[in-house]
């Protein structure tokens, strides 16, 4: 058996099948990037990074996560080294990330933007360094030149209700041929438990909605009017990060009640944070489908882990991991909550820890009631799952339990500008596991049929599941 060369155009495709599937169905199709990171404001002044570190490893705390992992000093990570010296740290390191997906990104990054196929390590380091800048300074890697030249269609970002989406109406006036929509990312509404940043929180969306917030019904009208001004700008998706679902029994009088003492400055118990967060996530689940939106929960993470990095650096910067709590139970009943008043928007479901693919994938075929295809849909591999063997495992679970026909594909999840090759790491993924079951024998040899059902989980489902035209 002959040794294949690593990255070559048959990455991740074992067989003629899969080969046919992916780059005849598959390659092509054009980017709906409908979760991500992105900064708006980088793509509203179609920014020219100074070099390959600022525009790569600022803000991957994936890579963050590896270079601590092996030793290195966090002056080469986050800390005050040079760029240069960054890199090289970050080059260092890539040889020992073998078999993790940082591998397999690392170099689909430097060879589809850069065209580089020298393998990153300590010895090419100033080569590639040196290379890839050249690049960065011409015109064709601006912001807007990369994201047109990756075939973007849409990008979705992800932004908080008390932004003024400044940005976003920046990027549409330009006429930039590609959409870029904001996304209504509310979790710091239903931070009650953090008091003094909460109330300040508050004061914020106070601002931004101009009236103040007294009470649970002027929340809820601060939060109704930031929606409608999200929905003149575009926006079509909700998104929230949760450890669980929040599913108490709640009334708004009690509600109201819990969050005048939060206002006061008094304590709270954990059955009333639980109470307010029900309240209000049902609040504004309610209108998300009153304004035909879809929402979105991504729910697992246990977050910022080490409370002395925390201190030092903030959140989001590699101090993540899985998180453990049981699901189905509060998902069922929040969302029958919605949906026995026919308030169930359509909804993508995300799990962090894997225990929980089963649980998701059932749980979308409870409420999927025919009004339109795959209204729920058990999201793509997240965060420590979007690689091949989290992708795998999801696409096989949502195979058996559901219909992989109507799944609307991947996203990036991404703050780099570099990572769209991410998508096509799921369609070579995608294309192999059918293409596998052809020789099989388990699947017919249809290749047109599959063909389609390929290029509809790549792009059509998500063009005709999502309101953006």
């Amino acid at each position: 058996m002959s040794v294949k060369a690593f990255l070559d155009e048959d990455f991740l495709l074992e067989t003629d099948t899969a080969r046919q599937l992916y780059f005849a169905h598959a390659r092509e199709l054009p980017i709906i990037d409908y979760h991500c990171h992105l900064s708006p404001s980088e793509i509203a002044e179609n920014k020219q990074f100074e070099n390959i570190t600022s525009m790569w490893l600022y803000g991957d705390h994936y890579k963050w996560r590896a270079m601590r992992t092996l030793g290195i000093d966090e002056s080469f990570i986050t800390g005050g080294a040079s760029d240069q010296e960054k890199f090289e740290k970050w080059a260092y390191t890539v040889p020992y990330t073998m078999r993790n997906p940082l591998y397999h990104w690392t170099h689909l990054e430097l060879k589809r933007y850069f065209n580089v196929p020298t393998l990153l390590n300590a010895e090419t380091a100033d080569q590639v360094y040196q290379q890839t800048n050249e690049l960065i300074a011409s015109p064709e890697y601006r912001v807007k030149a990369i994201l047109e030249r990756m075939n973007v269609e849409v990008i979705c970002t992800t932004d908080d209700p008390i932004d003024d989406l400044r940005h976003h109406q920046k990027i549409r006036e330009d006429g930039f041929a590609i959409k870029v929509l904001p996304a209504f990312r509310p979790d710091k509404a239903l931070m009650i438990g953090q008091g003094k940043a909460f109330r300040k929180y508050l004061k914020s969306l106070s601002q931004a909605a101009e009236h103040d917030i007294v009470d649970l019904k002027t929340l809820y009208d601060a939060l109704d009017k930031r929606m409608d001004y999200f929905h003149q700008h575009g926006c079509r998706l909700s998104d929230h990060g949760l450890e669980r679902m929040h599913a108490g029994d709640f009334t708004q009088k009690k509600a109201n009640k819990v969050l005048k003492r939060a206002l006061d400055k008094r304590s709270l118990e954990e059955a009333d944070i639980e109470l307010y967060k029900s309240a209000v996530l049902h609040h504004l689940c309610a209108g998300y489908s009153q304004r035909s939106w879809t929402q979105q929960f991504h729910l697992g993470a246990l977050r910022s882990n080490s409370t002395r990095m925390k201190k030092k650096l903030g959140p989001d910067t590699g101090f993540d991991s899985i998180g453990d709590w049981p699901q189905a139970s509060a998902l069922s009943k929040f969302l029958d909550g919605l949906d026995k008043n026919n308030m169930l928007a359509q909804t993508v479901l995300y799990n962090l820890n894997p225990n929980d693919n089963e649980v998701l994938a059932t749980m979308v075929g409870n409420f999927n009631d025919g009004s339109s295809k795959g209204k729920i849909q058990f999201g793509s591999g997240w965060w420590f799952l979007d690689q091949k063997d989290g992708m795998e495992k999801q696409m096989n679970t949502l195979s058996n339990m559901g219909l992989i026909s109507c799944f609307i594909g991947m996203l990036t999840d991404s703050r780099s500008f570099l990572s769209y090759p991410r998508h096509e790491y799921f369609r070579r993924i995608l294309c192999n596991l059918f293409g596998n079951d052809i020789e099989k024998g388990e699947l017919p040899k249809d290749i047109n049929w599959i063909g389609k059902l390929v290029a509809d989980i790549c792009y059509h489902n998500g063009r005709a599941y999502f309101n953006f035209w």
